[in-house]
């Protein structure tokens, strides 16, 4: 409470001397609510407000007023268009004053939720924005999972928000918390309700399977009903404050074991939210006898779509492309994902397994393929170039095999090395071979060089052209070039008279 003499100085400088309130605040050393009290700024404001209604929103206040029953949420930026058109010439700040008076300010009162032990879970995704893999932009996506009465959580990163995320998620939440809730809550997800209509729910079918296999019971939230899942809502905004923000990683494993450690050294040490005294790792551990057992098998999450390769030996997924042995392709097969690992099936046999990548228009090799596509491109060579290069040169399957790893067309190189064999000889080409293999240029026209190199070393001639394998410059083979006489150049020196 300030005395008379105070609360005149403060008027005086207010109206007088046209100081803020901040200002008057700091320099006398009181409350900036004191120095309004002193000025009467509420009475001022209001005053103020009252001027504006009378004199440019009076003739709309009905026709407000009316709309605001019909439509109490209806934004004023949407009011101020709708009057404008009728003749209101005042500005938007003007209106959202009167707005402040005339629109219900009653709020809907909740009751606080109260849980039993391992009676229910809430789940939910959360957006993380996006992130650079390779050449792919990926959208970072988190499901997070939390028991309702110790406020445990499970938190884990994907690269997508697909229904077999959202299961495994579950499944390494179980596995982590040693048991099932009886009830889990979801909100709206596309990856958990497959059609609504009114207050009826259809789930995934993949999702029902899940709860069948754990036993329990999903439970939907009511359309626009955001606080009948608060606690995962919150659990969310603790993780984006407290977890990811300014964060670093490397790859979407690191994150996750970051994660992980977060969540155990961090998260699950804070206080609890009923009883600041205990923490929730110590209520979690009071929680867990109590939850339902895990079944003994875990429920198959993968990813499972069908696939077909018509030509080569590899199928896309997911902007990537993964090898199959070369007998493979042309049949139907079953392509099974999970976040780390591709595998390809025929029937229930696995034919491929590979790590999966989130780069874009990569290509996964298992090298055993490659190795038996060689061979079959090597035999289709049949007993004519193929068994004559592999008789007379040692080298020359693994030369073809390192070719054909850089992108080079075997049976085009095959017939190159069969035309270097017949001009050098078997003992240079093969020599030739060696140090292309050494210096990492498994090409023709490497062997080219490195024979002609050789050739000059040596000063060898070069061995005379087989002009029945170039048919085109047979006309030369009857070219011959007529002797000269050398005494003509003698008739060119002059005679000194000797």
């Amino acid at each position: 409470m300030i005395d008379a003499e105070l609360k005149a100085k403060i008027r005086r400088l207010f109206y007088v001397e046209h100081w803020k309130i901040g200002t008057i605040a700091a320099e006398l050393v009181v409350h900036p609510d004191a120095v309004r009290r002193a000025i009467g700024s509420e009475l001022f404001n209001a005053n103020r407000s009252q001027v504006s209604r009378a004199t440019l929103t009076e003739p709309y206040l009905d026709f407000i007023e009316q709309t605001l029953n019909q439509y109490p949420r209806l934004r004023g930026t949407r009011i101020f268009e709708m009057i404008r058109s009728r003749g209101y010439t005042g500005s938007a700040v003007q209106l959202r004053r009167v707005l402040r008076t005339l629109r219900p300010t009653k709020k809907e009162a909740f009751l606080r939720l109260q849980t039993l032990p391992a009676e229910e879970a809430q789940a939910d995704w959360a957006h993380f924005g996006q992130v650079q893999v390779g050449r792919a932009r990926r959208k970072l996506s988190c499901f997070v999972i939390t028991l309702s009465y110790s406020r445990a959580l499970w938190v884990e990163f994907f690269f997508d928000q697909r229904l077999e995320s959202l299961l495994l998620g579950h499944l390494h939440a179980f596995q982590d918390w040693g048991g099932v809730p009886r009830f889990i809550k979801y909100d709206n997800m596309a990856s958990v309700v497959a059609e609504r209509h009114g207050d009826a729910i259809r789930f995934h079918t993949r999702l029902l399977e899940l709860c069948a296999h754990y036993h329990f019971a999903a439970l939907p939230c009511r359309p626009a009903r955001g606080n009948e899942k608060g606690r995962v809502e919150r659990a969310i905004q603790y993780i984006r404050h407290s977890f990811f923000a300014a964060r670093r990683f490397n790859s979407i494993e690191d994150l996750n074991r970051q994660a992980l450690i977060w969540r155990d050294e961090i998260a699950h040490r804070r206080a609890w939210p009923q009883d600041d005294s205990r923490r929730v790792l110590d209520v979690l551990k009071e929680e867990q006898p109590r939850l339902l057992p895990l079944p003994v098998h875990p429920l198959e999450t993968d990813l499972m779509i069908p696939v077909k390769s018509d030509k080569t030996i590899y199928t896309r997924f997911d902007l990537n492309d993964y090898s199959i042995p070369p007998e493979a392709v042309g049949k139907q097969l079953t392509l099974a994902a999970n976040p780390t690992t591709v595998r390809l099936l025929e029937g229930d046999q696995e034919i491929a397994c590979h790590r999966r990548s989130y780069d874009r228009h990569a290509r996964i090799d298992d090298p055993a393929h490659i190795a038996a596509l060689v061979e079959e491109k090597r035999k289709a060579l049949g007993a004519t170039t193929g068994s004559r290069l592999t008789a007379l040169l040692p080298r020359a399957n693994e030369f073809l095999d390192a070719a054909f790893q850089r992108g080079e067309q075997v049976s085009k190189l095959s017939r190159k090395m069969i035309e270097l064999l017949d001009d050098y000889g078997a003992v240079e080409l093969s020599a030739a071979i060696d140090e292309a293999l050494e210096r990492e240029t498994p090409r023709a026209t490497s062997l080219a060089l490195i024979l002609e190199q050789r050739r000059r070393l040596r000063r060898r001639k070069l061995p005379p052209v087989d002009f029945s394998r170039h048919p085109h410059l047979q006309h030369l083979a009857d070219l011959s070039v007529p002797t000269q006489s050398l005494e003509a150049y003698d008739d060119l020196i002059p005679d000194d008279g000797e």
